[in-house]
């Protein structure tokens, strides 16, 4: 059965000196109020990998990020940026999971992780590079910045996560936002918002991530788009389902433009607003992905995070789940220790790649462009981003 058609029961799976970890990690869900991302998770339900590299996804496809700046037309332009960022929803929560497997908790990151890696050129489109680096462990904040030189498209932005359990799911809020610049445009900005997200499936020990509530993009040209995620219904409904209208800030908000609706994880269609008539928009699973290049593991400095993780993940990979736990707790009790340090001697610790600007001027204006035309919709709690140090 797939998850399309109900939930998958792996709990026989577990491995034996697993079993009581596990149940115990249900009661700890069941009980749990706040914050959950400081709760131990069980080896087995671990991915061998931290959450800090999944910024990469977000440009698995650079050729669609790099697209954005080709058209002089701006409609155009804005009609890119929701391809390619419905293609990095994809990327980023469905396709990186291989098939016949499930969704595995990453690592959470310890504070100044990073992580550096390059995606290859796709149809002459250019290499890409991505920065990452843990900002904030509590709460956990990743800064990441991506830009292709080439096309003269930089992506800067900081992603959080607020999880909390509700019945038999995890919901998290995605904090956070990213703002998109097209250099070669005059430095026109997109920013945008993440939408919510429920892992469902845990209490079966193959938990997989649905998209729910909305989000959000504005740029500077005066256009504006709102996003809403469905999930499928126990009856009815279509798995994956994202409906997005695209209006103009000075126009009847009543009215839209354009209107793109599909599955984020497949097929979307787009219709001009005041006609029936739809056409293909975007096939997800449309071309491979670009080519990765990642260091090898003895070029990389000892705060990048397969450096970090290392004995972790091998554990993990070869099924050694002690093991897996016995290091994992290692960094944990050195990141205890390290923070424990820096409190008793009044040390505060600076990222070495990020800067946190309280009240970014692009954003700002972008936040009262977008409040202004979704009314009472859009409260953002603030306009601050973690900005790239370009010098480094």
């Amino acid at each position: 059965m797939s998850r399309a058609e109900g939930e998958v029961n792996n709990v026989d799976k577990i491995p034996a000196e697993q079993k009581g970890a596990f149940h115990q990690f249900l009661k700890s869900l069941a009980t749990f109020s706040g914050d959950l991302s400081s709760l131990a998770c069980p080896a087995f339900l671990l991915a061998p990998v931290s959450l800090i590299e999944y910024s990469k996804y977000r440009t698995q496809h650079p050729e669609l990020l790099t697209a954005i700046t080709e058209s002089d037309d701006e409609m155009q332009r804005m009609l890119a940026l929701v391809k390619w960022y419905i293609s990095s929803l994809n990327a980023s929560f469905s396709s990186r999971v291989p098939e016949g497997e499930w969704e595995k908790k990453p690592y959470n990151p310890v504070l100044g992780e990073q992580y550096f890696m390059t995606w290859g050129e796709v149809d002459g489109c250019g290499e890409t590079d991505v920065t990452c680096e843990q900002v904030s462990h509590h709460p956990p904040i990743t800064g990441f910045y991506i830009h292709n030189k080439k096309a003269g498209i930089s992506l800067n932005g900081h992603n959080g996560q607020k999880t909390r359990f509700s019945s038999t799911s995890l919901i998290c809020e995605q904090v956070g936002q990213s703002l998109l610049t097209l250099e070669n445009r005059d430095n026109e900005a997109y920013f945008f918002t993440s939408p919510p997200l429920t892992v469902n499936g845990i209490w079966y020990a193959a938990p997989y991530i649905e998209l729910t509530g909305n989000a959000y993009i504005q740029s500077t040209t005066g256009f504006y788009a709102t996003i809403e995620f469905t999930s499928r219904g126990w009856i009815s409904g279509e798995k994956n389902h994202f409906k997005c209208y695209i209006r103009k800030n000075a126009g009847n908000p009543k009215e839209y433009l354009f209107k793109v609706e599909g599955q984020w994880s497949g097929k979307s269609t787009i219709t001009p607003y005041g006609t029936k008539q739809s056409s293909f928009f975007l096939d997800v699973n449309e071309g491979e992905p670009a080519p990765m290049k990642d260091k090898e593991l003895d070029q990389m400095d000892e705060m990048e995070t397969r450096r970090i993780w290392q004995k972790v993940s091998d554990a993990i990979r070869a099924g050694d789940t002690q093991t897996a736990s016995v290091e994992k707790s290692k960094i944990e009790n050195k990141q205890r220790a390290e923070r424990r340090e820096r409190e008793e001697q009044s040390v505060q610790w600076t990222p070495k790649y990020f800067t946190w600007e309280q009240n970014h001027p692009t954003i700002f204006s972008l936040q009262r462009m977008l409040a202004s035309a979704l009314k009472n919709k859009y409260d953002p709690s603030n306009a601050g981003n973690w900005v790239f140090n370009q010098q480094q």
